[in-house]
């Protein structure tokens, strides 16, 4: 037992003698050497962690990290039971903020006072300002190369959008309709600079910035969409109305009450010009929504009149005159032929109505359905069919040798009737009265006109 003590302890004395050897050598080999090359390596949070207060040591951790920042330099914090309290100046209001996330974020830090304020001194503002701007200069010199290839491309792409629509313009794409020509001139020439700009941005690494300026576009177009909200929509609606195309320069319409002749089709109003001369300017949007009623679009056009005549009348009679008088008025076609229906009676009148269709392209509607009235009306009186008569009276009824005489009316009854043989026939041919106004006024609007092949 006592030979196995004293071999423990040799063992023991021997293992202590070898770790104080290499302790001894590993002393040696660090910088500075000894005792005083140990405590060197200790780094200073250690030092902080064992010999400094809690607060003392957070204070110290979150100055070290302020003062790595840029412009923290002027920043102070103390340490207060966990509460972290800022003090000092910086020069934007983005440091500010800054200071006070790093200081939030640290370990132990359970609040932050922020009391740092902007600095006031023109003299850093201005050296702020100035180093701001020269890192701009010298980021602009280094990316000046990849600018001018980016204007480069871009500029290409401008000219070969409008080469493309030149070509797309001169083969018409087969339509009539020159704002449809117009139209996709347009949309390829700005289409491809499009491309142009998209792929110059990509080239800076600049696409962020695209859909930053599209963000805030939109945002934009929203607002100026309330504000302009009627220019918005007579807009749109001259575009459809360019699209579909209801009418075409020199169309009678009848739009609502409005009537006359279509001078042009702008961005913002449809130009019709009154059969007196008037120039009437109507709201696209009203067009739109609006029942068009277009005179033109059909050559053939139908006129109609009602002539009263005495009850005791033979209505067959008086219709069979009738159609026989429009039937020989020059402009009144024959197919369709003329018609007539009974409109109303009521024992003392008869009011019959009439029906003759013309061509516009020839002849006058208003010159035609004048010159048929008269003549219905003459060929009444010579058939002996009475107007109607609102009062009673007596009629004397002539002699054997007298019924010849009252078969023809006489000179004066003639001329009362516009049946002497020097009175000139009625003129049926096309009115032409504001046809050089209107010529005027679509030149004068040529530029703008939506349904112009110069627009």
């Amino acid at each position: 037992m006592s030979r196995s003590l004293r071999l423990v302890s040799i063992l023991l004395a021997g293992a202590l003698m070898v770790l104080l050897v290499f302790g001894v050598a590993a002393q040696d080999t660090l910088p500075g050497g000894g005792a005083a090359g140990v405590a060197a390596t200790v780094t200073s949070d250690e030092v902080d962690a064992t010999e400094v207060p809690d607060d003392d040591a957070l204070t110290l951790q979150v100055a070290r990290r302020l003062q790595k920042a840029d412009g923290m330099q002027d920043v102070n914090v103390t340490v207060t039971g966990g509460v972290a309290r800022l003090e000092g100046s910086v020069l934007e209001v983005e440091d500010r903020t800054l200071a006070e996330q790093i200081a939030s974020q640290h370990p132990g830090i359970s609040a932050v006072e922020n009391q740092v304020t902007l600095t006031t001194h023109l003299i850093d503002r201005f050296d702020a300002a100035t180093a701001i701007a020269m890192d701009k200069v010298f980021r602009l010199l280094s990316a000046l190369p990849l600018l001018i290839v980016a204007v480069a491309m871009v500029l290409g792409s401008w000219w070969l959008g409008r080469w493309l629509g030149r070509r797309i313009g001169q083969h018409k794409l087969h339509t009539s309709n020159p704002y449809i020509n117009g139209l996709a001139r347009n949309l390829v020439q700005w289409l491809v600079l499009i491309i142009g700009v998209l792929a110059a941005l990509n080239l800076l690494g600049a696409t962020s910035l695209l859909g930053a300026v599209l963000g805030s576009a939109g945002v934009v177009g929203l607002v100026l969409g309330f504000a302009f909200k009627d220019i918005a929509e007579n807009y749109v609606a001259g575009v459809l109305l360019g699209l579909r195309r209801p009418f075409s320069p020199g169309d009678t319409l009848r739009i609502e009450s409005y009537e006359g002749k279509v001078v042009a089709l702008t961005s913002r109003a449809t130009i019709l010009m009154t059969l007196d001369g008037n120039r009437l300017s109507l709201p696209n949007s009203l067009v739109f929504k609006s029942v068009v009623l277009n005179f033109t679009s059909n050559p053939r056009r139908r006129f109609d009149f009602v002539i009263p005549v005495d009850g005791a009348s033979s209505m067959g009679t008086a219709q069979e005159v009738g159609l026989q008088r429009i039937a020989g008025i020059d402009g009144v076609l024959l197919d369709p032929r003329p018609s007539s229906i009974i409109n109303s009676y009521d024992g003392n009148e008869i009011r019959i109505q009439f029906f003759g269709w013309i061509d516009q392209r020839q002849n006058d509607l208003g010159g035609v359905r004048s010159a048929a009235i008269r003549a219905v009306r003459n060929g009444f009186f010579l058939a002996g069919i009475q107007m109607p008569r609102s009062v009673q009276h007596v009629v004397s009824m002539p002699g054997p040798d007298a019924s010849a005489s009252a078969a023809e009316p006489t000179a004066a009854e003639a001329v009362a009737l516009d049946e002497s043989p020097d009175s000139a026939p009625q003129d049926t041919s096309i009115n032409r009265d504001i046809d050089q106004q209107l010529a005027d006024e679509q030149r004068a609007h040529s530029p703008e006109d939506l349904m112009s092949p110069e627009s």
